[in-house]
């Protein structure tokens, strides 16, 4: 006596709910890396042909409405000073990167660059490459 069965089970899997998982997760990828803004002030720096490839120990950022950041830290210009002497204790070779806006007067990144002067600090200008 042959019994057979009703129904024959299918190997076969469906992809389509994998798709759509997969596009769901690349679509949330998507959103959120464009979502995500580093620590950055917008600066539009000066032109320059000149790229140097040396990493400063701390950055000074000037914006175009004269205020000052020490690593992304909102400082006075009185406290600039100090700020810069904390950051760069037992550093070996204390360099600055200075970040201004193009539009900042003249005068203030002078008395960054004297601050730097006093205090015995490399200087580097940074800017945008041409």
């Amino acid at each position: 006596m042959a019994i057979k069965r009703g129904t024959k089970v299918d190997p076969s899997t469906s992809a389509s709910s994998m798709t759509d998982l997969m596009f769901q997760l690349l679509l949330f990828m998507l959103i959120s890396t464009t979502l995500i803004n580093p620590n950055a002030l917008k600066l539009m720096l000066p032109k320059s042909s000149n790229q140097l490839k040396e990493k400063p120990y701390t950055t000074v950022s000037i914006t175009k409405d004269l205020n000052y950041y020490v690593e992304m830290e909102p400082v006075s210009l009185d406290g600039l000073e100090r700020a810069l002497q904390a950051k760069m204790q037992g550093a070996e070779d204390p360099t600055v990167s200075l970040h201004c806006d193009k539009s900042v007067p003249v005068d203030e990144v002078v008395k960054v660059m004297n601050i730097a002067k006093n205090n015995k600090y490399k200087l580097i200008l940074a800017t945008s490459p041409n």
